[in-house]
């Protein structure tokens, strides 16, 4: 069943065509906004428009949505802890296990999921499973997320992101010893063709940078700090891979099995350590940071006693 919706142009989409507006407050890509501006199912300020007609500030857009694509997430209790919150946004620091939102094939747990069990109100712009959120963490990476719980919120960190003035620093704890110690990794990600679960480098793919420093170097490992530029599905793990230096707990990407076991991951070494951006209603700029959790820092204690091999 078709849904009605009303949405009131904030000041980061003054200026933004019709159809990258939609999109941007739907959650729905842009070529599925430009169809429902095509069907007239999107009038501004009461009346039809084109795709390309420019919004401004404060105009109201009414837009009959087709079916959702998914149910609205279901409470997912999960011991998450809460590093900030205010009016517009929360910052988490997601355990590894936990899925940033609900997704075909995942029936674990979930941020969206947990901040309702929590009782917390997240923003209503997005797709509805994924109401609030701007960025993610892969369901076996750790850390830092911020969710937009106001619509000012969401609308300001989605810009942030697209225009990359988001601080997202990772470390990767990886197989051998990245030559050089510091380098940058650029290489464009897609779906691999070959195996449909997993990313990899593939010509004509989207435009992927990631930046990374050795920060200390082990007996057959090296601990990484990675700043990234872009923000592609696994785009750390693909990256690492590229080089022959995958993370450590992830033979998805063709780290040793073995070697896991012996430092005792079941997931990917990987941790998003430190996350800074400017806030969305005071522009003051924030950072937050996070320790290690438990399985990651015994990991890498084991390594640094340098007797597995």
């Amino acid at each position: 069943m078709s849904e009605f919706r009303t949405y009131f142009v904030p000041d980061g989409l003054a200026g933004e065509r019709v159809d990258v507006g939609v999109a941007r407050l739907t959650g729905l890509s842009r070529s599925k906004a430009g169809d429902l501006v095509d069907e007239s199912a999107v009038t501004v300020a009461g009346k039809p428009v084109t795709r390309s007609r420019r919004l401004m500030e404060g105009e109201r857009i009414d837009v009959v949505l087709p079916d959702p694509p998914s149910a609205e997430p279901i409470e997912t209790p999960v011991d998450m802890t809460v590093v900030f919150e205010d009016a517009d946004i929360i910052v988490i620091d997601k355990p590894a296990g936990v899925a940033a939102h609900p997704s075909v094939g995942w029936e674990g747990p979930n941020v969206v999921g947990a901040l309702r069990a929590a009782g917390v109100t997240i923003s209503a712009y997005g797709p509805a499973e994924r109401k609030g959120i701007v960025h993610r963490l892969d369901v076996g990476t750790s850390g830092l997320m911020v969710v937009a719980k106001s619509e000012r919120a969401y609308t300001h960190l989605k810009r942030a992101f697209k225009e990359r003035t988001v601080g997202k620093i990772y470390h990767c704890l990886v197989q051998g010893h990245p030559f050089p110690q510091q380098g940058t990794i650029d290489a464009p990600i897609a779906r691999d063709h070959r195996h449909s679960w997993k990313m990899g480098v593939v010509a004509g793919g989207r435009p992927s940078i990631t930046h990374y420093t050795t920060i200390e170097t082990l007996g057959g490992a090296a601990l990484l700090e990675v700043n990234l530029e872009t923000g592609r599905t696994h785009q750390i793990r693909v990256h690492m891979a590229a080089i022959h230096h995958p993370a450590i707990g992830d033979p998805l990407y063709g780290s040793d099995p073995t070697l896991s076991e012996k430092v005792g991951l079941d997931r990917q070494w990987l941790h998003a350590c430190r996350l800074s951006f400017d806030h969305p209603g005071s522009g003051e700029a924030m950072e937050f940071t996070s320790d290690y959790p438990e399985d990651l820092q015994w990991a890498l204690d084991r390594m640094r006693k340098g007797d597995l091999w």
